[in-house]
């Protein structure tokens, strides 16, 4: 497996697109929020992140999907920070971070992580809420190459994306990996203080979809290149999910794969917010299921529990 980013880093495609990622950080428009802040500077947005990447742990993952845990894991980066916010984040003290909580690192360090996870064998580096540092992920991938990076990236965030930014990402990124949470515009005001956030998810999508196509799978059940959609359950938000599944198999492709997600559980402020204190039942997760399937989508992410348990005992 190679990632698409080495064709670009011969071509000169790479250096060109981490000038003007740079440029970005000057009056920050990397994510819809737009604040407009210099974070070569020092300052920080509403992502909460200054002008260096912040981590806030990583290693191989076998939570996650099947088709990216492969053998080996997923070699996750969780970056700290966040351009969404949500009120329920399952990583809340991660994407809510005060300055100082998260390690810092530049170029070269966050070079040294993803050669790192790559030596562990991980079948891909999975980066975590990437949205707000893409300059400081390009940035580092000239010093990963040169010391020897080859395997795929996963772009996996939380869907709240901007178009531009997306488009300094072509011919790097293998796998995007978008969070599909919300459909209505009550919901994402509730939850994440983003009306626009449909629009942005519609957007996100397509442009996705016109980079890297339908998820590809190779013989050993690893993916190496495509789109892959998540969609977290929220308490009571079936009619939500079915809207969200009959836009993907209409608009994006009904061969596209989807991970619908019940680990919901109220975290962060969700608690004191009404219809956020509750969590998912199984009756919930069988009706989205049923819903994803009649309108057309198949490719569904199939979890193996006991597969799961003995990687995770195997990592202990």
């Amino acid at each position: 497996m190679t990632g698409r980013y080495l064709d670009a880093e011969k071509t000169g495609l790479l250096q060109e697109k981490i000038i003007q990622a740079e440029n970005e950080l000057a009056e920050c428009t990397l994510c819809p929020r737009k604040c407009g802040v210099d974070r070569r500077a020092g300052k920080r947005g509403y992502c909460g992140i200054g002008g260096l990447a912040e981590v806030a742990s990583y290693g191989p993952h076998f939570g996650e999907e099947s088709v990216l845990v492969g053998d080996k894991g997923s070699g996750t980066i969780f970056f700290c920070g966040c351009n969404l916010l949500c009120c329920f984040c399952q990583n809340y003290e991660i994407s809510h971070c005060s300055e100082g909580e998260c390690t810092s690192v530049n170029e070269y360090e966050l070079a040294g992580i993803m050669l790192e996870l790559q030596a562990k064998g991980c079948h891909n580096i999975n980066l975590v809420t990437p949205s707000h540092v893409v300059p400081q992920i390009l940035a580092a991938l000239p010093r990963a190459i040169s010391g020897g990076l080859h395997i795929p990236l996963v772009y996996n965030c939380g869907g709240y994306e901007s178009v531009e930014t997306l488009h300094l990402l072509e011919g790097i990124v293998d796998i995007y990996m978008p969070d599909v949470k919300f459909w209505y515009e009550e919901s994402a005001v509730q939850c994440a203080e983003a009306p626009d956030y449909r629009q942005r998810v519609q957007d996100g999508l397509l442009e996705m979809q016109r980079q890297v196509g339908d998820l590809w799978v190779n013989s050993e059940g690893v993916a190496e290149r495509g789109l892959l959609v998540r969609h977290l359950l929220m308490p009571g938000g079936l009619e939500e999910s079915t809207a969200i599944f009959k836009y993907l198999a209409e608009h994006i492709s009904k061969n596209c794969y989807l991970n619908i997600m019940d680990q919901y559980r109220p975290c962060g402020e969700a608690l004191v917010i009404s219809g956020l204190e509750k969590t998912i039942t199984v009756e919930q997760y069988q009706q989205a299921i049923t819903s994803a399937k009649e309108n057309g989508l198949t490719q569904l992410d199939k979890r193996e529990p006991l597969l799961l348990y003995e990687k995770l005992i195997i990592q202990e």
